[in-house]
């Protein structure tokens, strides 16, 4: 396995990876399957980010095939890393921390002093993950409001 770990390569993402990115998203996030929350439309993530900052949008690629994907955020005061995931097969060879270095390493170019993410409070293997990786919990509480046609929505 760490010989096929070793062909990893990791680019932008191109709109041919939508459906691999999904599917990665769907394992990795189980509110992706629900459909009843309008907010947790993959599709409309995906055309969101490639409106806004789609450089930092990322997939990791083993041959042709889609095995993980990362997106990054910067406002020019703070980063944020948002919807890592990893084929659940593949987890556990490095592709995870890869792709955070990698995304660290483009927001570090673009002059980004802090990077921030957010994880589920009950993921205690997420949170376990990104402590490996150097990341602290901040001592902030986040807060957040449904804005336009998602502000009726239920909470999620």
């Amino acid at each position: 396995m760490m010989s096929t770990i070793a062909a990893l390569s990791i680019r932008r993402f191109d709109a041919r990876d939508t459906d691999a990115v999904i599917a990665l998203w769907r394992q990795a996030f189980p509110e992706y399957r629900d459909a009843t929350k309008p907010q947790r439309n993959p599709r409309l993530s995906i055309a969101n980010k490639l409106a806004t900052q789609p450089e930092l949008f990322f997939v990791a690629v083993l041959g042709e095939r889609v095995v993980g994907t990362v997106m990054g955020g910067y406002d020019g005061h703070r980063g944020w890393l948002y919807s890592l995931a990893v084929d659940e097969s593949l987890r556990r060879h490095g592709i995870g921390s890869r792709l955070v270095a990698h995304v660290e390493a483009a927001l570090t170019a673009l002059g980004c002093p802090k990077l921030n993410l957010q994880v589920l409070s009950a993921k205690n293997d997420v949170r376990a993950f990104y402590e490996a990786l150097g990341y602290r919990a901040d001592e902030v509480v986040s807060f957040g409001k449904r804005l336009g046609e998602l502000a009726d929505s239920s909470r999620g």
